[in-house]
């Protein structure tokens, strides 16, 4: 049985609209155009970064988060906040936690992330982020961590994500059940592949969950 539920963060939990929408403007190109660019990296497996690259050749990241950051420290810039939860998020792990599920976040994240999440104040047992663990997914490491923090075996963990290479395909790989979430450029594009055969659930929302992960044999 299903004793313990792990999800991502991005596309999962957080819309990040407002936030590639931020990103357009400051590097100036048009809000359509960048999103666009962001899904075809998604269509070619290819990282959110080279969006970036593409549209902006020779662009430093890491210098323009640094630069944004001294010019606008009180604003939100690259980060999130309790805004950006998709509305489906506190119903849904609400019902999941009176349920019984052991419930825990832990996505390929900033540090920064972490305190963002903290605060939302979400009704989960635990918020991990990748910067603190020192590993990202798809690594094995990843998956080993989330399993250690919650501590069940892995077959008795459902991962929770929108994507197939860093969510439900690893996952699997570590013993872990899976579902996948169909929203998000990765999520509606991952649905669509023949490899998405390989989660135990599909779902378009996470209020989708409850019923279903109770129904898994």
């Amino acid at each position: 049985m299903i004793r313990a539920i792990v999800f991502d963060v991005g596309e999962t939990l957080i819309d990040e609209t407002r936030l590639w929408s931020r990103w357009a403007d400051r590097i100036g190109v048009p809000r359509l155009t960048f999103m666009g660019v962001i899904g075809a990296m998604a269509a070619l497996d290819r990282s959110h970064r080279e969006a970036f690259e593409l549209v902006r050749p020779g662009f430093d990241l890491e210098a323009e988060i640094d630069a944004w950051r001294l010019e606008d420290p009180a604003g939100l810039r690259e980060n999130f906040d309790a805004d950006d939860l998709y509305p489906d998020v506190r119903p849904a792990l609400g019902t999941l936690r009176e349920a019984g599920y052991h419930l825990v976040i832990a996505g390929n994240q900033p540090p920064q992330a972490y305190g963002a999440l903290v605060a939302m104040d979400l009704p989960v047992h635990g918020v991990h982020t990748s910067a603190a663990w020192e590993v990202e997914k798809p690594d094995p490491g990843f998956f080993a961590k989330a399993a250690a923090v919650v501590g069940r075996p892995a077959e008795e963990i459902l991962y929770v994500g929108d994507r197939l290479d860093n969510d439900v395909l690893p996952a699997r790989a570590a013993g872990m059940r899976t579902a996948l979430l169909r929203r998000g450029p990765w999520g509606y594009l991952h649905t669509a592949r023949p490899e998405a055969a390989a989660a135990d659930l599909v779902v378009d929302r996470l209020t989708d969950l409850a019923p279903l992960v109770a129904a898994l044999p």
